[in-house]
C-alpha cells in the first residue's frame, strides 16, 4: 500500500494511514529520499497518527528516513505517536533517538518553519 506524500511548500508530508509491510516501509524510505532531492525539500513530516503499533523494523526505518533526509539537507519530524504506542515502544526498548517528534502536524510544520528543535527554548 503506497503512502501518500503531499508537498506543502518546501515540506513533504507522508501520512501513514494503515500498518505497512516491511516492503512498503522500504519503498517509502526510497521515495522520500528521491523526492527530497528532486523537489528540494527542506523538511519531511511523517504522520503516524493512525498507527496503533510501531515495531522494531518500522522504528529503524523511520530513523533511516530521518538520517537520509538530513544528509540530503532536510529536517524530519515524526508526528502523532499515540500514547499507547509510545508506552509500548518504551517497554520494548525501541527509540527514535536523534529524531524530532511532535504531537501533531501543526506542531511539526512549526518545527520545520522555525528550523530548530521544539524544546530548544530559543
Amino acid at each position: 500500500m503506497p503512502v501518500p506524500i503531499l508537498k506543502q511548500g518546501d515540506v513533504l508530508v507522508a501520512s501513514i494511514q494503515a500498518a505497512l509491510s516491511d516492503q512498503d516501509l522500504a519503498e517509502l524510505q526510497d521515495d522520500l529520499a528521491q523526492r527530497v532531492g528532486s523537489l528540494r525539500s527542506r523538511g519531511v513530516i511523517i504522520d503516524v497518527t493512525a498507527l496503533d503499533v510501531l515495531d522494531s523494523f518500522a522504528t529503524r526505518t523511520l530513523r533511516g528516513i530521518a538520517y537520509t533526509a538530513k544528509l540530503r539537507g532536510a529536517a524530519t519530524v515524526v508526528v502523532g505517536i499515540q500514547p499507547e504506542v509510545a508506552f509500548a515502544m518504551v517497554q520494548l526498548g525501541l527509540s527514535l533517538d536523534g529524531i524530532n517528534t511532535a504531537l501533531d502536524l501543526e506542531e511539526g510544520l512549526d518545527f520545520i518553519a522555525r528550523g530548530r528543535p521544539l524544546d530548544s527554548g530559543n
